[in-house]
């Protein structure tokens, strides 16, 4: 069943493509409520972009048009509540027409705008490829079914092996929201993002979506509650993580444990501190990247 809606076709029918509306891509600074202190990350370069979905913001994502890939998303933290929507893929019409709607749009039952298809992945790319989608952005974060659905966007998504989605990056998503739903007082920002290979970029199986060596996750909690059990002692107020996306990696950055379940063997996830991301996101990049505002200090 498609989940392409009447609106959606009288958008791309209208006259001209598209009505010009307020800018969502190029600048953070109508959804700045994501990040903490209203500071978004630092060192990385690429498109910005304040997800729209149903006119309202829902998360934000700084995207490589080059790569047809996002290099993070950013998002506020919410426990979940109810069952995960169905996915219904959308797109973002503003990086096939400047001056765009601002609101994703599912992709039609047919065949897709060329301009589309030009400006960033697309359905068809993951198919029959030996990638899932994994999301940046995660559904199980968020409580309203609307920010629940606006996540399955392909702008949120990067090429990520089944093995680290559905086994060790999908573990920690479960323990990041039992972390923060049981011990985060306040607002939780969360920004998740990829690590490229150094060299001799890898694509899906057409050559237009770059695929990351890495994922890694971070969270900032200012707020939260002292009586922390003795493990979680050092999770707040930052915590991040590393994790693979390509078992035939070196081991220097995630040990491979040989433990695992086969399936799963090699798709480890290491949890570190947030200046220990840092300097592995600095060495990769070749560029101070700072995640947080003074690293979640609290300070004001």
């Amino acid at each position: 069943m498609s989940c392409f809606s009447t609106q959606a076709a009288l958008v791309l029918v209208f006259t001209g493509g598209w009505c010009m509306c307020a800018a969502d891509v190029g600048d953070f600074t109508p959804c700045l409520q994501f990040f903490y202190k209203s500071w978004p990350p630092k060192g990385l370069t690429g498109t910005p972009i304040c997800q729209r979905f149903n006119n309202q913001y829902r998360f934000a994502t700084l995207y490589s048009r080059p790569r047809r890939s996002p290099w993070f998303s950013a998002y506020l933290y919410s426990v979940p509540e109810g069952r995960r929507p169905t996915a219904c893929w959308k797109f973002e019409p503003q990086l096939a027409y400047p001056g765009a709607d601002g609101n994703m749009i599912p992709f039609p039952p047919g065949p897709v705008d060329q301009n589309v298809v030009e400006s960033q992945g697309v359905e068809l790319d993951y198919t029959n490829s030996t990638y899932s989608r994994g999301h940046l952005d995660p559904s199980l974060h968020h409580q309203s079914h609307e920010d629940r659905s606006a996540t399955f966007t392909l702008t949120n998504v990067v090429p990520q092996k089944a093995g680290s989605n559905d086994g060790p990056w999908e573990d920690l998503e479960q323990t990041i929201n039992k972390t923060l739903s049981a011990y985060c007082l306040g607002e939780a920002y969360v920004v998740t993002g990829i690590i490229p290979y150094q060299s001799d970029e890898h694509w899906l199986k057409n050559h237009r979506v770059a695929v990351p060596e890495y994922m890694w996750s971070a969270y900032c909690c200012p707020n939260y509650n002292n009586s922390l059990p003795e493990e979680l002692k050092d999770a707040f107020p930052t915590y991040a993580a590393i994790g693979r996306n390509d078992r035939n990696s070196t081991e220097e950055i995630v040990p491979v444990s040989q433990t695992a379940k086969k399936q799963f063997r090699g798709y480890d996830v290491r949890q570190m501190p947030l200046d220990t991301l840092e300097m592995y996101l600095r060495d990769r990049f070749g560029t101070v990247v700072s995640v947080f505002y003074e690293q979640c200090s609290g300070s004001d």
